[in-house]
């Protein structure tokens, strides 16, 4: 079994999800969403960071997996998001892990057949591969649905980051 955590990244809500993955069976471990709250951007990140470290310290993944920023109209808004998706890349990184990253439609396609569904449908889908499953948020949905991605496209051997082992 591997341990797979997934990442979707957000500034006010990052959603997260830990699922293990063996040849095509699935687990639910844990899902939830770290907050950063309100003020200057550089506590929110730090808010977010420490939050994300506390759940790999708490669920130790194997390997990790975070959604691709899709560029928005508003370039602030996409500028921010990048900045919250550095730190979904780099907490995993610091603790060793593999990260994969996966465009949004990529991830659809995987849990549901179909690169442009629609959140109803990817909820429904993550459901039905993590039978009991209750998101504690729909941006934990997206990361169970980002992890069960990375569980079927991940390396068979994952590296590690740094040649860790």
């Amino acid at each position: 079994m591997t341990r797979v955590l997934g990442i979707d990244p957000g500034l006010v809500n990052l959603g997260w999800g830990v699922i293990e993955a063996d040849r095509g069976r699935m687990r639910h471990v844990a899902n939830g969403t770290c907050h950063s709250g309100k003020g200057p951007l550089a506590e929110r990140l730090k808010a977010l960071y420490a939050q994300l470290s506390e759940v790999i310290e708490r669920h130790a993944p194997e390997t990790a997996a975070v959604e691709q920023t899709f560029v928005n109209k508003d370039a602030v808004a996409t500028l921010k998001l990048g900045q919250a998706r550095a730190v979904a890349l780099l907490v995993p990184a610091q603790f060793g892990l593999f990260v994969g990253e996966y465009a949004p439609n990529k991830v659809k396609k995987c849990v549901v057949g179909v690169g442009h569904a629609d959140k109803t449908q990817v909820q429904h889908m993550v459901k039905m591969q993590l039978p009991g499953v209750t998101f504690a948020s729909a941006d934990a949905a997206d990361a169970l649905a980002i992890a069960i991605c990375h569980a079927f496209y991940m390396p068979s051997e994952t590296p590690m980051v740094g040649g860790a082992a």
